[in-house]
């Protein structure tokens, strides 16, 4: 996949594909890319003022796109399950499931109004829950793809099930970590789950590198007035490092488009690193390729969503 680029993606006309956190960053660019692929395409995000903005961009670009916006806060079960409920009453199937939406490293502890930590609620048992309740649609479709965005960082997470909300003593940047880990996880057990039963469904993983979006001033300023070390150096990193949001969302859509995209794997920059670059095969640590871990997790975010994995109607 040598220098691969959004002039690779194949036509998507007739491909249906939601998206989360797509009124900004990576998720934007993408939700963009496909759109002018001709892709329809339903940008699922909290703010929805910034997610009208992000249509009107869109539409400049490509003023035939059919693009949506539906309001999702990740951080709440109820959202969830009202937003999955009103996409699967209005859409009769789902090609392109991109969970994307993200915070990180935020400096003190927050909860989720179902009592998660903040990154570990929004950005995982939030996904966990959407993407159950939308596999149905997803089922409907012929050869559907679920892309889960993880990290660099998730090769310094751990799973810490005696203490998975961080109650006892939180720390910022190990719960990005765990957080990335479990996106991950879930991704991987998606596929393997996938393969076992038959389904056509291929799961797959991928991750930005550095790409210079809000996520880097978001949640690192969460409920802070000004920015703090973690924000500075990232700043300090940025000329050396990064790579722009457009660049970023490269192997988010590799992973969704590419006819040669595998399940199972995960896709990220090219380079040093992993931190910039065309998207390839990226590197999965060792720690988060056991199996026994996928399974523990799902079986630990069942009981976490009360969701339990929906079968293909013709299963």
């Amino acid at each position: 996949m040598p220098d691969w680029t959004v002039k690779d993606i194949p036509p998507q006309t007739g491909r249906i594909a939601v998206i989360t956190g797509a009124n900004s960053g990576i998720g934007y660019e993408a939700a963009k890319a496909l759109a002018g692929a001709g892709a329809k395409v339903i940008i699922a995000s909290r703010n929805e003022t910034k997610g009208n903005e992000a249509l009107a961009r869109i539409r400049a670009a490509t003023p035939d796109a059919d693009v949506a916006f539906e309001a999702l806060d990740l951080s709440s079960l109820d959202s969830v399950a009202r937003t999955a409920e009103r996409i699967a009453s209005t859409l009769p199937r789902i090609d392109l499931l991109v969970n994307n939406a993200g915070v990180m490293a935020i400096p003190d502890r927050h909860e989720t109004e179902d009592g998660f930590e903040m990154q570990m609620g929004a950005n995982y048992i939030g996904h966990f829950a959407w993407t159950m309740r939308l596999l149905p649609k997803v089922f409907e479709a012929e050869n559907p793809r679920v892309v889960t965005v993880s990290s660099l960082a998730h090769r310094a997470g751990r799973i810490n099930f005696d203490d998975l909300q961080w109650r006892r003593r939180y720390r910022p940047w190990p719960a990005y970590c765990q957080s990335k880990l479990a996106t991950l996880l879930f991704s991987l057990e998606l596929d393997r789950i996938a393969r076992a039963e038959g389904w056509k469904l291929k799961s797959m993983a991928a991750h930005p590198g550095y790409a210079v979006t809000g996520l880097q001033t978001t949640g690192p300023r969460m409920g802070r007035d000004a920015p703090g070390s973690f924000e500075f150096m990232m700043k300090l990193l940025e000329p050396f490092l990064s790579q722009s949001a457009a660049a970023g969302a490269l192997p988010t859509l590799f992973a969704a488009t590419s006819p040669t995209a595998e399940g199972g794997v995960m896709y990220g920059p090219g380079g040093f690193y992993e931190l910039k670059g065309p998207p390839v095969r990226a590197k999965i640590a060792s720690h988060a390729r056991d199996k026994a871990l996928w399974r523990r997790l799902w079986d630990v975010s069942e009981q976490l969503t009360g969701l339990q994995t929906p079968l293909p109607a013709t299963a």
